[in-house]
């Protein structure tokens, strides 16, 4: 056990103030010590180099002189140094001279019981002398009493303590005598299994596995051997590795051959810590307003019939009158709030309208009276029927004079949509965005569907619901248009969007008023993500901000994850199709847009360009304006920049000048999507046909010295050029092609010979040239469709 050993008691051994000790520790580099420090071994070693170096002298002749000269001391009486009771005086005493029917020395005498005990009288305590030894001259050492001493502690362990009646006597064993013991056989490896399973019998134990464990894993929480646990997976048939993964119904089969209980291991998520989906007691429910999608063919006039709703013009802000991302609107209708969702119509926003599907209680499907049902029009039904949502349509466009809304009802039927004036369940409101006929009519059937399906949530939780849209605002950062579903969405609570997240710095409707909270079915901008969201994206007022964040970094790392094992790595079955495809030619883009959903629509409309010869791989795609970062990918991995509703900063454009960087901007996605398009072809392996020049005749064979076989023809149709292919037919067979190395007529060379005219054809290879035979003359020409 190690002694504490303070400041305070090395400055008092040392005859010093504890403020020196402090100040040498310090010198030393062990500083901040105080009078109650206990120092180390390092530290005092330190001290007693100090204070030997101190006090070192160069002859100990003149320390030893002073012995003679300095007077002897009487001894002083002072503090008991060593405390001596009267018991450990007669010691010696009774050593010597034992008496009979008296304990061993060192104990205290007993009398014996009479009645009751009585309690010995407390001995005073007799002083010490203290003796000052002066080690600088031999002494003079009693020897005997130490002799003394050591006979007493023999003779006292040598007795019986307590009754002193006997004393112990030493056993010797010797080898002669000792009982010769049988060695102990060792077990079988069957005796030890049949031990082990006999101690499983009797304690069943119990373990728990998740939904799917490793053969590896459950032998050691069987407490078994690998081997084990497969031989019992092999007698159910099942023929498995160790470090394969075998299900909880498995796992708990094998644990009964063991004698083993298995419950199943409840795993807590991040998700299960912060995010709250319990379900809602009806007592806490309250109605909210409904959701509307707006959806149909481009240019049915979706934004036109909610510009009539809102009595503002919301069509002039898009690009070429078409609706570039989803809008979020609120309005007022006799007192009750309705939330319109309006998503493009464009082919290349299918994600778009899917979303806003999902998201919405009741979808208008805009038809133009005029048209009837397009391609998007048959999507948007299938979005709505996938997700369960009820139908209103709006016949748009009935001002037209062309307007046939008996023909948009016929073609409804033929995708079971029956109108209710033909004994359906659709609600089928005629209307004009231009005059703003039936728009009442409309939105009297949305409260009136609303009021039907009993819209309710708790406003009274913490938010819950779905990015509509994101985008990277130069001097806000982040934002987010989101619809509140559940809860109430506050300023200054954390929120988890897909892989974003942060705290609500600010939130404003789609009017620009700052909004300090948002119930259900409100949607709001958000400010404060760390990161741009993608649209459909669901998010989750939370309370811990580090949990949080650690989830978000676990989407992360799950996404990252998901990313490269889509890459296919080479093997024997795939080798041929990656070589095949090396062949492929492939149209690297950088897309950067100005909101999240239209970064993922470009994208996978120009993906969807990819054909056989060339394949466009968008290898990044963000929000905001094309930087000069950016710029540097494109050149680095020879990639073309497409900008949607963005444009590059001037270090970018500079850097683009300089790099040779190809760089479009566009201000309507159709239009990115078709010269995109362009460009490929001029990528694609250009295609190629066979053009016919000419026929000729073989009609006699020449042998000349120095040239080879000469072929005397005549030229039945076409003109016949010297540097023409050439495809040799015997009897309508095709025996042979060459190439044309002369063409004379007579004896001068020429360039070309027309119909009618004879002339001499020398070939560069073929040799079996009979008379006969037809020489039909042609060029591979490229073309493109």
């Amino acid at each position: 056990m190690m002694i504490k050993y303070r400041v305070s008691d090395v400055a008092k051994d040392f005859n010093v103030p504890a403020k020196e000790i402090i100040a040498v520790l310090a010198d030393h580099n062990f500083a901040g010590k105080k009078s109650a420090t206990a120092l180390e071994e390092q530290e005092l070693n330190v001290i007693f180099e100090h204070y030997t170096q101190k006090h070192n002298t160069d002859n100990l002749d003149a320390y030893f002189a002073t012995a003679n000269d300095k007077p002897k001391e009487e001894p002083k009486k002072e503090e008991p140094a060593v405390v001596v009771t009267p018991a450990a005086e007669a010691a010696p005493k009774a050593a010597q001279k034992p008496q009979q029917g008296k304990a061993p020395a060192g104990k205290p005498q007993q009398k014996p019981a009479q009645g009751k005990a009585q309690q010995p009288a407390p001995q005073p305590k007799a002083e010490v002398e203290r003796r000052t030894v002066d080690t600088r001259k031999p002494q003079q050492i009693a020897s005997n009493k130490y002799d003394e001493k050591f006979d007493m502690m023999a003779q006292t362990s040598s007795h019986v303590r307590g009754d002193g009646s006997g004393i112990k006597k030493q056993k010797i064993n010797q080898k002669s005598k000792q009982q010769y013991k049988k060695p102990r056989r060792k077990e079988t490896e069957q005796e030890r299994l049949k031990r082990i399973d006999l101690e499983r019998k009797k304690k069943q134990a119990t373990i728990q596995v998740g939904e799917t464990i490793t053969v590896g894993e459950l032998a050691a929480r069987l407490k078994a051997t690998s081997a084990e646990v497969i031989k019992k997976l092999m007698m159910l048939g099942m023929m498995v590795s160790v470090n394969q993964e075998i299900d909880f119904d498995t796992a708990y089969l094998v644990a009964e051959e063991f004698h083993t209980k298995v419950e199943k291991e409840v795993v807590v998520t991040i998700e299960e810590r912060i995010i709250d989906d319990s379900e809602d007691v009806d007592d806490n429910l309250l109605p909210r307003d409904p959701v509307v999608v707006v959806m149909g063919h481009v240019d049915h006039g979706k934004t036109s019939i909610l510009d009539a709703i809102r009595k503002t013009n919301v069509t002039t802000g898009e690009a070429g009158g078409i609706t570039q991302h989803i809008g979020a609107y609120r309005v007022n209708v006799d007192g009750q709030g309705i939330t319109f969702l309006d998503t493009p119509g464009h082919a290349a926003f299918t994600s778009m309208r899917a979303r806003g599907a999902q998201a919405t209680d009741i979808a208008i499907l805009v038809v133009a009276a005029d048209d009837g049902i397009m391609p998007q029009t048959i999507e948007a039904i299938n979005h709505a029927k996938a997700a369960e949502v009820p139908i209103i349509v709006a016949i748009n466009k009935m001002d037209k004079p062309t307007a046939n809304p008996d023909k948009v009802m016929q073609q409804l039927t033929e995708h079971e949509i029956v109108p209710e004036e033909w004994g359906g369940d659709a609600i089928c409101v005629p209307v004009s965005a231009h005059t703003g006929m039936g728009i009442s009519d409309l939105l009297e059937n949305i409260l009136l569907v609303a009021e039907m399906k009993e819209l309710k949530a708790n406003p009274d939780r913490a938010a819950k619901g779905v990015v509509i849209e994101a985008r990277l605002d130069k001097g806000r950062g982040p934002i987010a248009t989101v619809l509140v579903q559940n809860g109430t969405l506050k300023a200054g609570d954390v929120v988890v969007a897909g892989m974003s997240v942060g705290r609500v710095r600010a939130m404003t409707d789609e009017n620009g008023r700052k909004l300090t909270e948002a119930g259900p079915s409100v949607p709001v901008e958000i400010m404060g993500l760390a990161e741009v969201p993608a649209s459909g994206d669901i998010f989750n007022a939370v309370t811990d901000e580090r949990l949080a964040r650690e989830l978000v970094e676990q989407r992360k790392t799950e996404a990252k994850e998901e990313m490269f094992s889509k890459y296919q790595k080479v093997t024997l079955d795939n080798l041929f199709d990656q070589m095949n495809e090396g062949e492929m030619k492939e149209l690297k883009i950088i897309v950067k847009a100005d909101v999240q959903g239209s970064v993922e629509t470009v994208t996978q409309s120009l993906e969807k360009l990819t054909n056989e010869e060339v394949r466009v791989r968008v290898i990044h795609g963000a929000v905001g304006a094309v930087s000069e970062n950016d710029v540097m990918l494109a050149d680095a991995s020879n990639a073309i920049i497409v900008g949607f509703n963005v444009r590059p900063d001037p270090l970018a454009q500079v850097a683009a000048d300089n790099a040779g960087v190809d760089m479009h901007m566009y201000r309507i996605i159709y239009d990115a999507i078709e010269q995109v398009e362009t460009a490929m072809k001029g990528m694609l392996a250009p295609k190629t046909r066979e053009v016919l020049h000419g026929r000729a005749e073989v009609r006699q064979v020449y042998r000349i010295t120095g040239v080879g076989l000469v072929a005397g023809c005549y030229i039945l149709d076409g003109k016949v050029y010297r540097n023409d292919l050439l495809r040799i037919v015997r009897d309508g067979i095709i025996i042979g092609d060459d190439k044309m190395i002369s063409l004379k007529r007579f004896k001068d060379d020429q360039k070309e010979v027309a119909q009618g005219y004879e002339c001499g054809i020398g070939l560069e290879k073929f040799t079996d040239i009979k008379e006969g035979d037809i020489y039909e003359t042609y060029i591979i020409e490229e073309y493109r469709d």
